[in-house]
C-alpha cells in the first residue's frame, strides 16, 4: 500500500479591505471529516475519486482549513493557523509515500505575504527532497518562487467562473500518482508577466483568457505537458510577486517547457489592453436604467466578498434612492448592527437603522433608513456549485420604499444566488438586482437579465486597479503603469523528488 496524506488551505484576501481577518474565519475539518468533501465539486472531491479508485492506496486525511474572502489575515491569527496545520499534518506523516496539498494562492498574513510558501517550505524540511508533494491552485492565485521550489507538480483552475474544482483536484491526484509510479523528473518553466487583468475577456467560455487557457489543456491532453496553466493573481491581493504568468510542467523535456511558456506569454501580453473592466458610472447606469423594462443587472465588483472586499458597500442602494428609482430593488449587503437590531425587533417590526459604512468607513456613509423586517434566518446557505457551506451570521431581509436588502452580519461569497435563496428570495421576482460579485456562471443572472452593468463604483475589489493604491508589487505593473514593457524571461525550475 502506497499512503498519500491530503491536506487543503484555503483564503483569498483584499489587502484594500482595512478589517484584518482571523483564526475565527476558518472553517476547520481534522483527519476523517474531510471526507465530507467526497463525491462534491471541490477539489479533494475529485482528488479522493482517484485515490480510492486505487486499491493500493491509502489516504490519510490530516486536515481543511478554509475561510472565506476578507482582509489580510492577522499575525496571530496566522502563527495560530499555521501551527495548527503544520502540528497535524507532521503528527500523521509516519509511514507516508506522497502528499496532496489543496491551495488557493491568494493568501496573505500580516508579517507573512507568502503564507502558502511558508507551509510548503516547513513541510519539506520535515519530509526532505525525496517525498513528492502536488498542490492545486486557483487561477488568482500567484504561484511564489518559494512555493515551486519544494513542489514536485501543481494543478491550476482552467475555468473562470470556477466550474472545474473537483476536475483540478482530480489532475493533482493524478499527477502525483504519475510521479509515484513512474519516477518523473518534472521540470516547470515559468514566466512571470508584469500585469493585472480583469473584465469579461476572463470569461473563459467567451474571453480571450479562455482561447489560451485552452491551449493550455491541450498540452496536457496531447501528452506534452504534465501541467499547464496561466494564473492571473488577485489583482487585490498586494505582495511582492502579483502578477500574470505562464507555468508549464514536463517530464524532462525542459525545452519543451520553456517553448511552450514563452509562446503562450507571448500571446497573452498583447490582449493585457482587453483584459480590464468596462465600467459604466452610477448615474449613466441608474439614467439607463430608468428607460428600461428589465430585470437589470448592476454589478458591484467594487465589494466582491468573493475577491475579499468588505460586502458594506452602499453605494449603488444609496445612489438608486437618492435618484428616485422606484421599480424593484434587490441587494445584499453587510451591516452586523443592522442584522442584529432586526433579530432583537422580530418579523413584521419597523426599525430605524444605518445600513453600510460598519467595516470601511473611509469608502462608503451610512444609509439611515426606515425598514420593515421581512424575514429573519441564521444566514446559513450553500454554493450551487461547490455545494460548500455559508455561514453569514444572523441575517435579515428589510424592507424599505422599492428595495429589498439582505443584511448579512459577516461576509460570504456571492458569486451565486445562494444566499437570496437561502433567505426566500427569488431574483427573478425583482426589476433591478446587485451583484457583488465580478461574474457568475452564465445561467445565474446573464442568461434572463435585459443588460448588466458593471458599475464604477468605491471598493476594496475596484476594477479600475489604479485608484486601489498597490504599494508592495513589483513595479512597474499594467495597469498602474500602461506603458510597461516585456520581454519573456522563463525560469526554470528542476521540481524536486
Amino acid at each position: 500500500m502506497k499512503r498519500i496524506l491530503v491536506a487543503d488551505c484555503k483564503q483569498e484576501i483584499s489587502s484594500f479591505n482595512p478589517l484584518p481577518s482571523g483564526y475565527e474565519n476558518f472553517h476547520i475539518r481534522r483527519g476523517a471529516e474531510l471526507y465530507e468533501q467526497r463525491g462534491t465539486n471541490q477539489e479533494l472531491g475529485g482528488a479522493f475519486a482517484v485515490f480510492e479508485a486505487r486499491p493500493d492506496i491509502e489516504i490519510v486525511p490530516a486536515i481543511g482549513a478554509r475561510s472565506g474572502s476578507a482582509g489580510i489575515l492577522s499575525a496571530e491569527g496566522w502563527k495560530r493557523l499555521s501551527d495548527e496545520i503544520l502540528a497535524t499534518i507532521f503528527a500523521k506523516l509516519d509511514g507516508v509515500d506522497g502528499i496532496y496539498f489543496s491551495m488557493h494562492g491568494a493568501m496573505a498574513a500580516e508579517g507573512e505575504l507568502d503564507p502558502e510558501g511558508y507551509l510548503l517550505m516547513k513541510l519539506r524540511e520535515r519530509v526532505g527532497p525525496d517525498m513528492p508533494i502536488v498542490i492545486s491552485l486557483d487561477l488568482h492565485g500567484i504561484l511564489t518562487d518559494r512555493m515551486l521550489r519544494q513542489v514536485n507538480g501543481f494543478t491550476i483552475y482552467w475555468t473562470y467562473p470556477h466550474v472545474d474544482f473537483a476536475d483540478t483536484g482530480r489532475r493533482a491526484a493524478e499527477l502525483l500518482l504519475n510521479i509515484m509510479d513512474n519516477n518523473l523528473r518534472p521540470v516547470a518553466a515559468r514566466v512571470v508577466m508584469p500585469a493585472l487583468v480583469r473584465g469579461d475577456e476572463l470569461i473563459t467560455k467567451s474571453g480571450c483568457y479562455g482561447d489560451l487557457l485552452r491551449d493550455c489543456r491541450r498540452l496536457e491532453e496531447e501528452g506534452k505537458a504534465l501541467a499547464a496553466g496561466i494564473m492571473i493573481g488577485n489583482p487585490f491581493t498586494d505582495v511582492p510577486e502579483l502578477c500574470s504568468q505562464v507555468l508549464v510542467i514536463t517530464d524532462g523535456d525542459r525545452e519543451t517547457a520553456e517553448r511552450e511558456a514563452v509562446r503562450l506569454a507571448e500571446e497573452f501580453w498583447p490582449q493585457r489592453f482587453r483584459m480590464q473592466g468596462k465600467l459604466i458610472s452610477l448615474d449613466r447606469a441608474i439614467a439607463q436604467a430608468r428607460t428600461m423594462p428589465g430585470p437589470l443587472i448592476f454589478t458591484d465588483a467594487a465589494d466582491a466578498t468573493s475577491s475579499g472586499a468588505s460586502g458594506d458597500s452602499n453605494a449603488i442602494i444609496a445612489a438608486l434612492s437618492s435618484a428616485g428609482y422606484d421599480k424593484k430593488v434587490l441587494a445584499p449587503i453587510v451591516d452586523a448592527k443592522a442584522a442584529a437590531a432586526a433579530h432583537a425587533a422580530g418579523v413584521g417590526a419597523t426599525i430605524e437603522v444605518t445600513l453600510g459604512g460598519t467595516v470601511d468607513p473611509a469608502r462608503f456613509t451610512p444609509m439611515k433608513v426606515t425598514a420593515k423586517v421581512k424575514l429573519l434566518s441564521d444566514g446559513e446557505a450553500v454554493l450551487e456549485t461547490m455545494k460548500a457551506p455559508l455561514s453569514a451570521g444572523p441575517t435579515a431581509v428589510l424592507t424599505f420604499g422599492s428595495f429589498t436588502v439582505v443584511v448579512m452580519s459577516r461576509s460570504v461569497s456571492l458569486f451565486d444566488r445562494a444566499m437570496y435563496y437561502a433567505n426566500g428570495l427569488d431574483p427573478l421576482d425583482f426589476d433591478l438586482i446587485v451583484v457583488k460579485s465580478p461574474h457568475t456562471e452564465y445561467h445565474m443572472f446573464e442568461e434572463w437579465c435585459e443588460h448588466n452593468f458593471n458599475i464604477d463604483a468605491p471598493g476594496s475589489t475596484s476594477a479600475n486597479l489604479k485608484s486601489l493604491g498597490h504599494t508592495i508589487c513589483a513595479r512597474p505593473m499594467y495597469p498602474m503603469e500602461p506603458d510597461v514593457t516585456f520581454s519573456p524571461q522563463p525560469v526554470i525550475y528542476n521540481l524536486k523528488g
